[in-house]
């Protein structure tokens, strides 16, 4: 209650030891404790500020009165209560998705901005260099490892680890600066530096007139 324009997200644990509608009741009867204590410190809040400023010198209670309305301003936004059966792993991924899903709402977080780690952007250089050097082909296909070493050698990223290299990596394929199918089990040691080639093979395999062709050879 301290922190101006806080964001509650309520967690009911131990969801496995009720039946389902047990557990929408409870929901229901936490939510409205929780509206009912906010509604109390509210009308409390008030009560001790017009108690400071009817007082016959309230000058001397300007410090009270000042924490006070402060804590007055300090308001809460509490989210649906989300309950969980913590022995099921399911459930677990399903809360971490649901707060994540929150924290990326801009209206619930206004104010925050997503900051690149500079180590993405000076891993993203690396490799447009090694991409553009003469041992790559024009194709831009690259085993992983090889990559992966190669980005290694660089100075300024020798101390980095291969988990955090493939977590470059990952981005990079998410804004189409590369491709790595890692999820393909015959494409997961293979990188495609050059992702404007693999359109272009992607055109001449899938033409228009592809299917008129496989039925004429048929």
């Amino acid at each position: 209650m301290r922190v101006p324009n806080s964001v509650v997200l309520p967690v009911g644990t131990h969801a496995d030891c009720c039946q389902e509608e047990e557990v929408e009741e409870k929901k229901h009867n936490i939510m409205a404790k929780i509206t009912s204590m906010l509604a109390e410190r509210k009308s409390n809040l008030a009560h001790f500020i017009d108690n400071l400023e009817g007082s016959e010198e309230p000058e001397f209670y300007m410090d009270q009165w000042e924490r006070l309305k402060e804590m007055e301003s300090c308001t809460l936004t509490i989210l649906n209560l989300v309950a969980v059966n913590c022995t099921d792993h399911h459930d677990i991924k399903k809360l971490e998705a649901a707060i994540l899903e929150h924290v990326k709402n801009e209206e619930l977080f206004p104010e925050v901005v997503r900051v690149l780690p500079p180590v993405y952007r000076q891993v993203e250089a690396a490799i447009v260099d090694v991409a553009q050097s003469e041992e790559v082909a024009d194709h831009g296909m690259m085993d992983l490892q090889y990559l992966l070493s190669k980005l290694s050698q660089c100075e300024h990223l020798a101390n980095l680890g291969r988990e955090l290299l493939q977590d470059v990596l990952r981005y990079l394929h998410r804004i189409g600066l590369v491709v790595w199918y890692e999820e393909i089990k015959d494409l997961e040691s293979t990188v495609f530096l050059q992702p404007t080639f693999l359109i272009t093979v992607f055109k001449l395999l899938v033409r228009y007139c592809l299917v008129q062709q496989l039925e004429s050879i048929s």
